[in-house]
């Protein structure tokens, strides 16, 4: 199983992508990014990092055990990066999505930027563990 922690959900996703997460992971699913307050200290993102971090353990150990298991990260950068940290110490692998950004050039001098999925990379390295393996 794939957790989409992000703003984009499945639905809005190319066709590669949910294909390249489908022959991956089996199955997606969303899982709202968490808004965060500008104004919030280091600790407060810390907790709400910990709490999404317990809740996405649940998800994964009651409907995907023993399946190969990532959570798709992409979002405010502190939060994504102390997720990250936190979900490395737990042994769950994070990915991100990578894409290519073609940009085209238009002829009233606007231009149109279109992102093309390329692939899910890993944040880490995991060990493999009963809710990751595979």
């Amino acid at each position: 199983m794939l957790l989409n922690l992000s703003n984009h959900p499945l639905s809005k996703w190319s066709p590669e992508q949910r294909q390249a997460a489908e022959r991956e992971y089996q199955s997606v699913v969303d899982l709202p990014f968490p808004p965060q307050d500008p104004a919030a200290s280091l600790e407060q993102v810390g907790r709400t990092v910990r709490a999404t971090a317990d809740e996405c353990e649940r998800i994964l150990s009651e409907n995907a055990p023993g399946q190969r298991n990532a959570i798709h990260i992409m979002g405010e950068f502190t939060f994504t990066y102390l997720f990250v940290k936190e979900m490395e110490r737990r042994g769950l692998p994070c990915v991100a999505s990578t894409t290519e950004r073609i940009v085209t050039d238009n002829p009233d001098g606007s231009k149109t930027t279109v992102f093309q999925f390329v692939q899910f990379r890993p944040y880490f390295n995991v060990q493999r563990t009963p809710n990751n393996a595979g």
